[in-house]
């Protein structure tokens, strides 16, 4: 990829994160409905916990590699520990907000998993940019 396809204009940065996000939001959402439906997980919260870890493992590669492509010149180990330090706070939120939604209100754990998921959305492209990714 040339560097003008990966330019830091932020129309283009925030669409190429939004690209990225959806990968990893189906990546996530792919191991979780497979945890309920074939693992046949008790819980949604706790499905949504394992899932959460092939979403962020394939969200940090995204944004290394994609969105900020600039920052991948950068050692990968100590982005990766500050990625997922930040991750596991998200995680957290959206594990609570979905057990939250499913497991102790009742609610279709896939409306959950869109609202836990805009959350989600809201504070990590500022959080990665400042972060995780600065250049």
């Amino acid at each position: 990829m040339s560097a003008g396809a990966t330019s830091s204009h932020p129309r283009a940065e925030l669409t190429r994160f939004l690209i990225s996000g959806l990968v990893a939001t189906a990546v996530h959402y792919g191991v979780l409905t497979f945890n309920l439906k074939v693992l046949d997980f008790s819980s949604a919260g706790l499905a949504n916990l394992y899932a959460a870890v092939a979403g962020i493992s394939t969200s940090f590669l995204g944004n290394r590699l994609y969105v900020f492509s600039g920052s991948n010149r950068q050692p990968w180990f100590p982005q990766a520990l500050k990625f997922s330090g930040f991750y596991g706070i998200v995680a957290v939120m959206h594990g609570l907000m979905l057990w939250l939604w499913t497991d102790r209100f009742g609610y279709d754990y896939r409306v959950g998993f869109l609202i836990a998921t805009a959350l989600q959305v809201s504070i990590s492209y500022v959080g990665n940019k400042l972060l995780v990714f600065k250049t």
